[in-house]
């Protein structure tokens, strides 16, 4: 049974999956897909997202759920070898480790695009995953209540100015949505006012939105100033070191969060580590039938879709021949490859890949938004109802589309939810701020005992060791056994106990067992209370006595 390995889970390794799933007989091929994400992102909603108005795990799609006899491999795929069939798949926690393969379908999508201007690596965020619209939205929402608190200055500026880089569609409607979400919070902060409140657009083109006619482009400009955002055509961004935004035309400002939407490329990951074909934009080179190669070379058993190939547009409507990446493409060429991998798997000829745009839609905050299809133009509350309905419906499954607009129907009547979750960040510092930790081990005590003894005069009473008890439970060698000791006189019996001196004589005279020493040790006191024995008559400063190990705690 031939293995299909599909490289990257986006729009098009998805619905590749999902279509081969239905298509393919019971043990026509197996099919893997390897992705470092476990879910699809829906990105037409990360801008709606940021703003609060679809909840972030509503707009993906989980792989696990919804491909149910495909193979789901979270890890990424840093090597295709594909002279010998064999990829190399590179997990979170392990060795990385070979996987082969007799077809390859690389759907790898793309990434962030950036430019080597100053700062811009150290303070952007993109917009790409689901992961940065949430900290966009919760940045936003934070920096709103930081601002709260603070008087009016450079720090209260800073934190209430935003910007984005790009003038696509994606730039636009994060740059649109940020603005209307902004002016929601205002009522609830009384403390900002609009005027507090700071949108910047760098555009480095003469207009923004290509994909829409000029006047439209226009009108989206001038609502855009009306609502307090301001777009600068023909700029650039020079640098934004620790934030401080410079522009080509000589402009500056701070601010404290700048999202980068100026444009994307090909996933680097892959087209750098393949033998596939790859063209001078560094995109995998693919045929009009989705089939690695040109015209007049085919690379066998290996097919290419989505934002990572350079796929020519047929209808002649594309940037330099090929289909733009985007959404609209990536959703029908993974529908159309998986129906010719299961041509070609029977022997019959794949269909080439044709499709003529029909329109843009891009919604621009709560109620305004903008359609266009040919040279028909719809702006404002209708075309940000066409916006939901076309990518309402777009989303893929309808477990999906019922929560998406299920949470719109919710924010119609509960308004949208302005909570920041900034903490998951760093989930765990709340409790690493409060956890108990061991103590550091205390320095080791001197023993005290033999500079006690050193100190004692002469033929004073010897005290025992404080731990006698522990050593008297030792065992020790058997005292041979001796004659019973004769009685003591009432003057011994009187001071038993009362001196180590009167002590060590009585041992001399007789040594004990080691079980009579124990039972002793146990009810002597540490140090005797009774009076001094006159210093003539101590036996210890006329004939000292080596108690042994074992019997110093006697107390006899």
């Amino acid at each position: 049974m031939p293995k299909i390995l599909i490289v990257g889970g986006g729009y098009a390794g998805f619905y590749t999956a999902w279509k081969l799933e239905k298509w393919l007989r019971p043990g026509e091929a197996e099919v893997t897909i390897v992705d470092p994400l476990p879910y699809m992102t829906y990105q037409p909603f990360l801008p709606e997202v940021a703003a609060g108005s679809i909840e972030p795990r509503h707009a993906v799609v989980s792989q696990r759920r919804h491909l149910r006899t495909t193979e789901v491999i979270t890890a990424k795929v840093t090597n295709v070898n594909h002279a010998e069939k064999k990829a190399t798949i590179t997990p979170a926690v392990g060795e990385p480790w070979e996987f082969d393969y007799d077809v390859v379908v690389v759907t790898a999508g793309s990434v962030s695009r950036t430019f080597p201007i100053p700062g811009v690596a150290d303070q952007a965020i993109g917009l790409k995953t689901i992961e940065e619209a949430v900290a966009i939205r919760d940045r936003l929402l934070t920096n709103f209540d930081k601002a709260a608190q603070l008087a009016p200055g450079p720090e209260r500026d800073r934190l209430l100015t935003f910007v984005v880089v790009g003038g696509g569609f994606a730039g636009i409607e994060i740059f649109a949505e940020l603005r209307s979400l902004a002016s929601g919070l205002l009522p609830k902060y009384p403390q900002i006012s609009f005027e507090d409140t700071h949108f910047h657009l760098i555009e480095a083109m003469g207009r923004i939105m290509p994909e829409v006619s000029l006047p439209t482009s226009h009108w989206v400009i001038k609502n855009l100033a009306q609502r307090g955002a301001e777009i600068h055509l023909e700029t650039q961004l020079t640098s934004a070191v620790d934030g401080r935004i410079e522009l080509s035309t000589g402009e500056s400002f701070e601010s404290d969060l700048i999202v980068w939407t100026a444009g994307v490329m090909a996933n680097p990951t892959i087209v750098r580590n393949t033998d596939l074909p790859v063209e001078e934009r560094g995109r995998i080179r693919t045929r009009a039938d989705l089939r690695v190669g040109t015209e007049d070379d085919i690379v066998e058993d290996a097919w290419a879709a989505g934002d990572v190939s350079a796929v020519p547009d047929l209808t002649g409507g594309g940037v330099g021949g090929y289909c733009v990446p985007n959404a609209q493409h990536a959703v029908r060429q993974g529908k159309l490859m998986a129906k010719n991998i299961v041509a070609v798997l029977r022997g019959e000829g794949p269909t080439e890949y044709v499709h003529k745009n029909l329109g843009a839609v891009a919604g621009l905050g709560i109620g305004y938004g903008v359609f266009q299809s040919g040279k028909t133009a719809i702006k404002g509350l209708p075309a940000w109802f066409a916006h939901r309905g076309y990518h309402g419906l777009a989303m893929p499954t309808w477990e999906r589309k019922l929560r998406v607009i299920g949470g719109w129907v919710g924010n119609f009547f509960l308004g949208r939810d302005i909570v920041s979750l900034p903490a998951l960040e760093e989930p765990r510092a709340a409790f690493m701020e409060f956890a108990a930790r061991p103590k550091p081990p205390a320095a080791a005590a001197a023993p005290a005992a033999p500079a006690s003894v050193a100190a004692a005069p002469v033929g004073a009473p010897v005290a025992a060791p404080a731990a006698a008890d522990a050593t008297v439970k030792e065992p020790a060698a058997k005292a041979p056994r001796a004659k019973a000791a004769p009685k003591a006189s009432p003057k011994a019996t009187a001071e038993k106990g009362s001196t180590a001196a009167a002590s060590a004589t009585a041992k001399t005279a007789a040594p004990k067992s080691t079980t009579a020493k124990s039972t002793t040790a146990k009810s002597a006191p540490a140090k005797s209370t009774a009076p001094k024995a006159p210093r003539a008559a101590s036996p210890v400063a006329e004939n000292p006595v080596e108690v042994p190990v074992g019997e110093q705690a006697s107390g006899k």
